[in-house]
């Protein structure tokens, strides 16, 4: 695989023909903790993780209005952001439990506990789940007030919730539910509330006006024959899925579900129906998933050594842990093509294709993602068989050792947002012909697994 070198942020415009292939060198290894990144996108700002949360690691984001919630392990954070160039944090909420994914809707924030606990309560222990009374789940937060946020409600799930996605209904039920899929995996004979074969996702109905009387309202088993089991090189058999996309809309959505990548119809929220399957041999661990803006073509990403290695190198190669394209058509999947960030990593940095989103650009198909270490990759997928990279942003291998880097990268009005392991939060520009015209494009809310139609907002 050819790689092209990486240009510092002190390069001149003239270097953006490096992103042209060039041969791999120990010299396109950035020095340790440098930043860099293509002619093209600008770092606007970093903010440092607040004080409570320093200690913990960033994972998911969400937006609503000039406000972005961020999760991290040990809890989440709230920023306002209605000045990206001077944004800042607001408040946090220590509230631990990996791996807190975070989706917010009107007053209310949904976090994601994967990992066993005493009990629901922001002061709990770890407690293994072979004990009964351990708890995971999900943890619901009245965020009205955005200093001081009130958490008002927990859902025990069975095998927790690794990640989760919110679904709006239909019709008059849109003003009184919303339905949060739970993803959810990895079940043991030893665990009381994670028994095998699991194979199902949680489906917890939240009224909007007594959001304290949520519960699971459905739990479908999306697996019967159990999945893709026996793959060679999978991290681990179908028991579950890691992550869903719904497009509400179009009454869809697509399952990112280990070994397997799944269509789904959701026009019945509490009885999604599989519609389509599709594996494939190159992929160790299907981890999440983004539809293209007409829904006709779907990015499934490959999280090829559980996101701990070095998988961004000469040895892996251009097809493993890579992204894979399909297109949709007559309701089934068509493989297109893979990508991969063409920038060699060091054998130090944990790199991996992680989460991201669309880039609102009418008549093209453009995406910004998150690698670990690798940063984050600007790519455009319009020619499904011939994605490329555009433009990208990451920092050299960290001084401190260990592993690290970005988990989210999503744009959002105008800027691209970054969540770091170690570093915070990480405001970015991209400038280039290809995505300037999505600055006029505005919406009051992400939540990247929960798509939206951009179709309002496009500008000539």
């Amino acid at each position: 695989m050819s790689n092209p070198r990486r240009a510092l942020v002190v390069a001149a415009a003239a270097v953006a023909l490096a992103l042209t292939a060039m041969p791999a060198m120990a010299a396109d290894i950035p020095p340790p903790d440098t930043v860099v990144n293509s002619p093209n996108v600008t770092h606007v700002l970093n903010i440092p993780k607040p004080a409570p949360l320093a200690s913990t690691i960033n994972t998911d984001i969400a937006f609503q209005g000039d406000y972005a919630y961020v999760g991290n392990y040990g809890g989440f954070s709230i920023y306002d952001i209605s000045n990206p160039k001077k944004a800042k944090p607001v408040s946090s909420v220590v509230c631990p439990g990996a791996q807190m994914d975070v989706t917010v809707y009107g007053n209310l924030l949904f976090t994601a506990v994967d990992s066993s606990r005493s009990d629901d309560s922001c002061n709990s222990t770890g407690l293994s789940a072979d004990h009964k009374e351990a708890w995971e789940g999900v943890r619901i937060f009245d965020v009205s007030d955005k200093a001081s946020p009130k958490y008002i409600k927990s859902v025990e799930t069975n095998c927790g919730s690794h990640t989760l996605t919110l679904v709006p209904g239909k019709g008059r039920d849109r003003y009184k539910n919303v339905y949060i899929y739970v993803s959810s995996y990895n079940p043991s004979a030893a665990f009381p509330d994670c028994q095998p074969p699991h194979d199902k996702i949680s489906i917890i109905k939240v009224p909007l006006k007594d959001p304290a009387s949520a519960a699971v309202a459905a739990t479908p088993v999306i697996f019967p024959d159990g999945g893709n089991e026996t793959q060679p090189g999978l991290l681990l058999p179908t028991s579950g899925c890691h992550d869903i996309t719904a497009y509400a809309e179009k009454d869809i959505a697509a399952g990112a579900c280990m070994g397997d990548g799944v269509l789904f119809d959701i026009s019945d929220r509490l009885n999604p129906k599989v519609t389509a399957r599709t594996t494939d041999p190159n992929f160790a661990f299907w981890h999440s998933a983004t539809f293209s803006n007409d829904a006709k073509k779907v990015v499934f990403t490959d999280e090829l050594g559980g996101g701990g290695a070095a998988t961004c190198n000469e040895a892996i190669g251009p097809n493993r842990g890579a992204d894979a394209i399909y297109d949709i058509s007559n309701g089934q999947f068509t493989f297109k093509s893979y990508f991969k960030i063409p920038r060699y990593q060091a054998d130090s940095e944990n790199c991996v294709a992680h989460n991201g989103s669309l880039i609102p650009v009418k008549g093209r198909d453009i995406m910004v993602q998150a690698w670990y270490m690798g940063g984050l990759s600007v790519w455009d997928f319009t020619d499904a068989a011939n994605p490329r990279e555009i433009g990208y942003f990451e920092r050299g291998p960290r001084s401190a050792g260990g592993g690290g880097g970005i988990w989210s990268a999503y744009y959002y009005n105008g800027y691209i947002y970054g969540a770091d392991f170690h570093e915070g939060l990480d405001v970015i520009r991209i400038n280039d012909p290809l995505t300037d015209s999505a600055r006029g494009v505005r919406t009051d809310r992400l939540n990247v697994q929960t798509q939206e139609s951009y179709r309002n907002g496009w500008h000539d």
